[in-house]
């Protein structure tokens, strides 16, 4: 039977739920079919959380070494595997994060923002950094709730099920997050408006 398509009780068989019972079923031939449909996805999200290309690859190899664990276990009809997958990417890059950040407390610290290095001009690449930049001096909260809606175009709901929040905490996250950016690049939107 075909993914997304019912069975005979009518049922809908997620393509996800499907390839993964594939894989507990001992089916190698699934797998990258669930590694095309998520990693890119799994990887970009913990490179917007942790600033790290190469962090963000180890995060999204342990998120997938996870599920290989948690197949045989797995349970259709229940968390779709995305939420699943973001849920164990934000556990472990939220670590990670941690993890750097007492090793090295100035990497906690925010950086100055109003220093391009190009005296008042200010360059699309330039602008692009600086917004990564302010997104790595957030609360770690806010950062994720940032990148799983803003980074990834999650609905709201999905991103508040990763979080284990209320769909009102994610809003009032991405709120005070929007507004923390908003302050640090406040020279920026001068700048781009042509306002001194």
């Amino acid at each position: 039977m075909a993914p997304g398509h019912a069975d005979g009780a009518g049922e809908v068989i997620d393509a996800d739920d499907h390839l993964v019972g594939r894989v507990a079923r001992g089916d190698a031939s699934a797998w990258p079919g669930l590694v095309e449909r998520h990693l890119g996805a799994v990887t970009g999200f913990a490179w917007t959380v942790l600033g790290d290309r190469a962090e963000a690859e180890d995060v999204a190899q342990e998120a997938f070494v996870r599920l290989m664990r948690k197949a045989p276990d797995w349970q259709p009809g229940g968390a779709k595997l995305r939420t699943w997958l973001f849920r164990v990417a934000t556990n472990l890059s939220t670590d990670r994060w941690r993890k750097a950040r007492r090793a090295r407390p100035e990497a906690a610290a925010p950086a100055n923002l109003n220093d391009s290095g190009e005296g008042d001009v200010i360059r699309p690449l330039d602008q692009a950094r600086a917004v990564r930049k302010a997104l790595r001096t957030l609360p770690e909260r806010q950062r994720v709730a940032i990148a799983l809606v803003h980074y990834r175009g999650l609905a709201n709901r999905e991103a508040a099920d990763i979080l284990g929040i209320s769909v009102d905490a994610l809003e009032s996250l991405l709120a005070r997050g929007r507004r923390a950016i908003r302050r640090q690049l406040s020279h920026l939107i001068r700048d781009l408006l042509g306002e001194s």
